[in-house]
């Protein structure tokens, strides 16, 4: 065969592109003529190249992305790379409740052992809860009460191992990828005939293990399922063979049970029947395993913050880790704002604090109990000067009114199909930038994404309002304040004085007072209260409280609000309080969550009447009174 000088490309690995190069590699050889021809024996042969060489391509493609956390794809690989970084997947989580349980009894004690169970609904469907640990108590009168018990959906598991150090392929795995890691308990016994048992605790931080220290580790492994595995007598104490391995945990239907607040005994508490219980926080943080891109970013922020929170970047790393049901977190030092349970939040410094806000899956601000045990889950990791206080998510609503016009020659929807397009672009920004934290709405962008919702709409004008609520107490004389975190439209001191300044809101009922009252204020940085008379405003205090309108913060005086009128045609509790903004865009600071009212928001179209396409194609001018102009506010 004479000598080939053509080289063969290996740039390509499509099929089409392996084939051709192939081709024409074969192009140079005299001994085979019938390469080009589909149907002939060697151009098979050459599909068969081709699809091997296309198939080894893309394998190596494939290896090559596995190897590297960012570009991965299978979730074996990505807990792989988490694990080289020493960081621990989160498994699927129970929700729990905390109860307080009463035994109606005259025995001086009781003991509620682990796997006491409870029932609970949530809609149609009933859910157990179980207990996961012994406790104790003695009798108060009549009465024996285990207060503040923390219960988890699912049931209690026990799965036993006998340790055989020949066996090198025996693995203690927890064998249902439902199992929640955080109800887990590792006792090892030493044999069958000593039964001797010894607690051993998940190991976090291997600086301080010792050979004799009794950790065990866990990872997660195939199927989405978990592996613990013990120390080799170094870094932790050893097992030996004949130790017998328990672990018990709970199995669960993790979020199903989120939101069970009744519930009942299933069985007598150790002898004793007649049982009551009462509700402490209702259930909440099932959740499932954490997802691949969860872990994608968690891995590296974990491993930079080598098992210590000393930057804000590391509070909100382990605050998703120890908060299964975080969907968003902002976490602001001390030098950068405060929080005060009666003025809320400001921007005050408070050195040696670290704040900690919370937008839960949920919905749900978290309640005083899963405040307390985030702070408690923290401590391990934070330094010992800082403490982490937990700040309730407030939602800063945005109320539009989008007033647009269109050409009717340009499209054949409706003007209430379009008004129905509008409506659907502002839910898709709504989801798309807001409802997180420290997210700004831009009106240049709205506005444009307004007029890019169908090739008819021309122009559009949209003001703005804020809302915020407050849920005031109704057992006396309080003050409070409302954060609106941006800049008030306030052009000169006594601005709209006469009519109502710049805030608005809805009704509530003073003590001693039956008429319905209502907040404004006149433009000078005082806050009014005020009732309507023949529909004229009567001012019940005209120093009711102050405007701070460059801050945005509106502080109440002590007041004794008895109850609140209803919000939207629906029986409300809190008040909602509106302001102009200074500027139209608007941005949540610390623990705001800038949202738009879906419900008070306006959308209104109008044909345009500015360019008139006549039937000759000519376009004639005329003057418009239907565009929307800005309130005088």
């Amino acid at each position: 065969m004479a000598a080939n000088r053509q080289r063969l490309s290996v740039t390509e690995f499509d099929f089409d592109e392996v084939k051709d190069n192939l081709k024409l590699f074969m192009r140079n050889q005299t001994e085979f003529k019938d390469y080009d021809f589909e149907g002939s024996g060697l151009s098979a042969l050459l599909d068969v190249l081709a699809y091997n060489t296309h198939y080894l391509g893309f394998n190596a493609n494939m290896l090559a992305n596995e190897m590297f956390l960012d570009s991965s794809q299978l979730r074996s690989s990505v807990v792989s790379h988490a694990k080289t970084l020493g960081y621990t997947t989160r498994s699927a989580t129970a929700s729990n409740a905390v109860v307080d349980i009463f035994l109606n009894t005259t025995n001086a004690s009781a003991t509620m052992p682990a796997g006491t169970v409870f029932s609970a609904s949530v809609g149609d469907e009933s859910y157990q809860f179980v207990t996961i640990s012994d406790v104790t108590s003695s009798n108060s009168g009549s009465t024996i009460a285990f207060n503040d018990v923390r219960i988890y959906e699912g049931s209690y598991v026990s799965s036993r191992y006998v340790a055989d150090t020949q066996n090198v392929e025996q693995r203690f795995l927890i064998n249902d990828d439902r199992a929640d890691t955080t109800t887990l308990s590792v006792v090892v016994q030493n044999s069958a005939t000593d039964t001797t048992q010894t607690t051993f605790t998940q190991a976090t931080d291997i600086s301080g293990l010792t050979s004799t220290s009794n950790v065990y580790f866990i990872q997660e492994v195939e199927d989405g399922q978990y592996e613990i595995y013990f120390g080799d007598g170094i870094l932790g104490s050893a097992i030996e063979d004949g130790n017998i391995i328990i672990m018990q945990y709970v199995v669960t239907n993790k979020g199903a049970a989120n939101g069970a607040s009744t519930f009942t005994s299933s069985s007598a508490i150790d002898t004793v029947n007649s049982v009551n219980v009462v509700t402490v926080s209702i259930s909440d943080g099932g959740s499932e395993p954490e997802s691949i891109e969860s872990i994608k970013y968690n891995a590296p922020l974990d491993y930079a913050s080598q098992g210590r929170c000393v930057t804000t970047e590391d509070y909100k790393t382990y605050v998703k880790q120890l908060f299964a049901n975080t969907q968003a977190v902002s976490v602001w030092g001390g030098e950068d704002g405060s929080f005060n349970p009666v003025t809320g939040v400001s921007d005050v410094a408070e050195y040696g604090k670290i704040f900690i806000s919370i937008k839960s899956t949920t919905g749900l601000n978290l309640n005083e109990i899963q405040k307390a045990q985030l702070v408690t889950d923290l401590s391990p990791y934070t330094v010992a000067s800082i403490t982490p206080v937990v700040v309730d998510a407030e939602n800063l609503n945005i109320i539009l009114n989008v007033n647009f016009k269109f050409d009717s020659n340009k499209t054949t929807n409706s003007r209430e199909s379009l008004e129905t397009l509008v409506q659907s672009t502002i839910t898709n920004y709504n989801t798309d930038y807001l409802k997180v934290f420290n997210s700004v709405f831009r009106h240049s962008q709205f506005t444009s994404l307004v007029d890019a919702s169908d090739t008819s709409i021309l122009s559009n004008i949209t003001t703005v309002t804020l809302g915020s609520f407050y849920t005031p107490s109704t057992s006396g004389s309080f003050s409070f304040t409302v954060h609106f975190g941006n800049q008030l439209y306030n052009p000169h001191s006594g601005h709209n004085s006469t009519s109502g300044g710049i805030i608005s809101s809805t009704g509530f009922y003073i003590q001693d007072n039956t008429n319905e009252m209502f907040f404004d204020d006149d433009g000078a940085g005082n806050l009014r209260i005020y009732y309507l008379v023949t529909g004229a405003r009567t001012y019940y205090d005209s120093f009711a409280g102050t405007v701070d309108y460059t801050t945005g913060l509106v502080s109440v005086n002590p007041i004794y609000i008895t109850s609140v009128s209803n919000v939207d045609d629906n029986a409300s509790t809190a008040i909602r309080l509106t302001a102009i903004p200074a500027s139209n865009d608007i941005v949540g600071k610390r623990n705001q969550i800038v949202e738009i009212d879906l419900v008070n928001t306006s959308v209104s179209g109008g044909q345009d009447t500015i360019a008139v396409n006549t039937a000759g194609g000519s376009t004639s001018y005329v003057t418009s009174t239907n565009y929307a102009t800005p309130s005088s506010y």
